[in-house]
């Protein structure tokens, strides 16, 4: 009895604590000025990483809103990796004038092990060292015009590894894109913004950010490889001291899943790469956060806690102390009724949440009221989704797949 009121003590804490920490971001957010970056000279030499399998339906539209930047493009030069592709991918960056790698490897799968190709090629042949720093894409992703401006101003402002605004270009699509494309909104808007008002960290998303050449050389290239090798930068980036940075006037248009078995897969590696990432950085994180007061330890400790993992264990443990007869049913049933009260809290907060971020991000968001209305509505549905997927990543075993995008 005494260990699953320890659990239950545990699960609130944790939860609670991430709980009002959010509600804080979110109000801090909506009063305190955001923080802007000095104008500085549009002087130094930028690299773009992009990974892309088949993507050739895509990767034009990137290219070309790189090639459109207020930033002068003769100092932006444009690397891909075409990574087992069988379509004619290659061929259409080539035309447009930018350098390509072709990987073929079915064994290493993954965009990490492509990053790593791709950089290790750049280091070989020396050609690394042109640059300042390395921006990194995905092949369906386009960018305001001001992109590359905005981030070179917190770059200059001493910022060795930033991440920047992630909206969508298919939100109004259906509830599905709508679910994701509010999720990350949300972050960059709430969260990342809020994180640099406390002096915080933020941290890098799997597309629109950038490194310094001194990091790049630090990393020797790119050695992140697990389900989410953007997570295992950003701890690993945090264990060695760096703060990482957010421009929100850098803005991002990323492709979302449409399909709900698309966007389950996606997650599912998500959420099995976030349990990868807390075995082998948790204990740093932990030990960093006491002997260093580091607040952005704490953070990132409460955004990795596999929450799920210790709900389906306090579950478990309940259902069999009943069945021994250490508890009784009807106390373990009295549990069950209290998490169900919490999750039509949760609705509840979700739809808020959903509703907030339309309101503060309307001039953001490309749909009508009335779509956004019914995303409201179904932004819970979305992720609540997230339970079973978190519960499936406990135990399935999760390899990177590419998903398709139609530009």
């Amino acid at each position: 009895m005494t260990l699953l009121t320890v659990l239950d003590i545990l699960l609130v804490i944790v939860g609670g604590a991430g709980m009002v920490y959010q509600g804080l971001c979110i109000v801090m957010s909506l009063f305190a000025k955001p923080v802007r970056f000095p104008d500085a000279p549009m002087t130094n030499r930028y690299a773009v990483l992009i990974s892309a399998r088949n993507e050739e339906n895509v990767i034009g539209n990137l290219i070309d809103s790189i090639q459109a930047q207020t930033y002068p493009t003769g100092l932006i030069d444009i690397w891909l990796v075409a990574d087992n592709c069988t379509d004619n991918t290659a061929e259409v960056v080539r035309a447009r004038g930018c350098h390509v790698i072709e990987r073929h490897n079915l064994e290493l799968v993954g965009k990490g092990y492509a990053l790593t190709y791709l950089l290790n090629h750049m280091l070989d042949t020396g050609a690394a060292d042109d640059y300042e720093a390395y921006f990194v894409f995905d092949a369906d992703n386009k960018l305001d015009k001001h992109y590359f401006e905005e981030m070179n101003k917190a770059f200059c402002s001493g910022f060795r590894i930033l991440t920047s605004y992630r909206n969508s270009v298919n939100l109004a699509d259906n509830w599905v894109s709508s679910g994701s494309a509010l999720w990350f909104i949300r972050e960059s808007r709430f969260l990342s913004n809020s994180r640099m008002i406390l002096g915080s960290s933020c941290h890098v998303g799997g597309t629109g950010f950038m490194f310094s050449r001194d990091v790049m050389k630090r990393n020797r290239g790119w050695k992140f490889h697990l389900l989410t090798e953007d997570l295992e930068f950003t701890m690993d980036s945090i264990l060695h001291g760096d703060r990482i940075g957010y421009c929100g006037n850098a803005i991002l248009y990323d492709e979302q899943p449409v399909t709900f078995a698309q966007s389950w897969r996606q997650r599912l590696r998500w959420s099995k790469g976030f349990l990868q990432v807390f075995r082998y950085y948790g204990p740093a994180l932990l030990k960093r956060a006491v002997r260093e007061r580091d607040f952005s330890c704490i953070d990132f400790t409460l955004m990795l806690c596999p929450f799920t993992v210790l709900g389906v264990i306090r579950v478990i443990m309940g259902v069999l102390f009943a069945a021994f007869g250490f508890v009784s049913w009807p106390s373990q049933l009295q549990s069950l009724l209290g998490w169900s009260n919490g999750i039509v809290t949760s609705v509840l907060g979700l739809m808020a949440l959903a509703a907030l971020t339309i309101i503060v991000e309307r001039d953001q968001i490309g749909a009508s009221n009335k779509e956004l209305l019914a995303y409201v509505l179904s932004f819970p549905i979305y992720m609540l989704s997230y339970v079973p997927i978190s519960f499936q990543a406990i135990f399935a075993k999760v390899q990177w797949k590419p998903i398709a995008h139609k530009g």
